[in-house]
């Protein structure tokens, strides 16, 4: 059985929001404009329009979020857009369209589609774990029509979980070669607090079963990212690890062995966030594994363990997670790391493929791991 698990950070559009946006000059000077303005002790009709404007070019104002699209509003009416509309503001249904809709999501570059399907093409495992798919319709044709272009066979089965995250950041599971699904739980329910969701996307249980009959779980999670209130999200990023350890326990308290708990938990290996995952069960990183399998950094690094990394010669900080049970860890053939399609802005360096040359172009900011086992 080959698995892997890949952060692949959508396939053909994006949510603006989860984009890193350029501070260019333009949004520096309405930046300083702005703070000029609000500065003042004297409050007249032009500064509040000056201000009124410059909270909309920065995305201040009231912005209603919508699958496709967004539209903002100033004083109830849409702002327009254009040479000879600066000063207005109206569009209504007796008059031509002249105002603008800005849309919610940006597209990905077919090259950095091509190159997210090269990574899944070189691992070619029998079960995919996904994260961050913006949709089923997406998956499908990704599966049936990039996923040949690479010479990797389609999956047979594909599942896509719609979690608490309303921005395209759903949660997939792919099988081929006879391993099929047969069961999936989701915690998109679970609370921490009496009303607070403890899961952001979501948490989920698979069963699977194997073309040799074998029953294997998996665990797919996607914890907390570090926001500006560090102390909140390593506080939930905890309570998920707890969340998480709890289900593996109880699953090997129902004589279940073959337990593989994968995903993108957000923190490095030595956090205390992580504890009652990676040190309060008997879980081992794939990392760990011997047989561990991945181009290495160039020059120095090679020889170099930074702390919160892979491991030795792979000084990128750890934030994807491949954990097996001790059943499944001692059955491993060989595991390994991709990271072909992930654009080594600065030190380390290391290959790359050749379609990967510029940041734009690079499949996910995460790595893909990946585990044979005999079972």
């Amino acid at each position: 059985m080959k698995i892997t698990t890949f952060n692949i950070q959508n396939l053909f559009h994006r949510d603006r929001s989860n984009s890193k946006k350029a501070f260019g000059k333009c949004m520096s000077d309405w930046v300083k404009e702005l703070d000029d303005l609000l500065i003042k002790n004297t409050s007249n009709s032009s500064n509040s329009e000056r201000i009124q404007e410059l909270t909309f070019l920065l995305g201040f104002d009231k912005t209603f979020h919508q699958p496709y699209a967004v539209m903002r509003r100033r004083a109830g009416f849409l702002f327009l857009k254009g040479k000879n509309y600066s000063k207005e503001l109206a569009a209504n249904e007796i008059t031509d369209w002249n105002g603008w809709v800005s849309l919610q999501t940006v597209p990905i570059q077919r090259l950095a589609t091509v190159n997210k399907a090269k990574v899944i093409a070189d691992m070619d495992p029998d079960i995919l774990l996904l994260q961050e798919i913006e949709d089923r319709a997406s998956l499908e044709e990704f599966n049936q029509e990039i996923l040949p272009e690479m010479g990797c066979s389609p999956f047979d089965q594909i599942f896509v979980v719609q979690g608490n995250d309303a921005r395209g950041l759903e949660m997939a599971i792919l099988t081929k070669r006879g391993f099929k699904l047969e069961s999936i739980r989701s915690h998109i329910y679970d609370n921490h607090g009496r009303w607070n969701r403890l899961f952001n996307r979501d948490l989920l249980e698979y069963e699977i079963i194997t073309p040799s009959g074998s029953n294997c779980h998996l665990i797919s999670a996607y914890f907390q990212e570090r926001t500006a209130e560090i102390d909140k999200s390593d506080l939930i990023r905890k309570k998920q690890a707890k969340k998480v350890a709890e289900v593996y326990q109880k699953l090997q308290e129902k004589g279940i062995s073959n337990i593989v708990v994968a995903g993108t938990l957000n923190d490095v290996p030595y956090s205390d966030c992580l504890t009652p995952l990676l040190r309060g069960t008997e879980l081992t990183d794939i990392v760990k594994h011997p047989s561990f399998n991945v181009d290495i950094d160039q020059g120095k690094d090679a020889t170099y363990f930074r702390m919160g990394a892979y491991r030795m010669g792979v000084n990128i900080k750890q934030k994807d997670y491949l954990l097996l049970s001790p059943e499944l860890f001692k059955k491993v053939n060989v595991g390994g790391l991709n990271r072909k399609a992930l654009w080594p802005a600065m030190k380390p360096m290391w290959s790359v493929y050749s379609t990967v040359y510029d940041k734009t172009l690079q499949a996910s900011e995460h790595p893909a791991l990946w585990a044979d086992i005999r079972i």
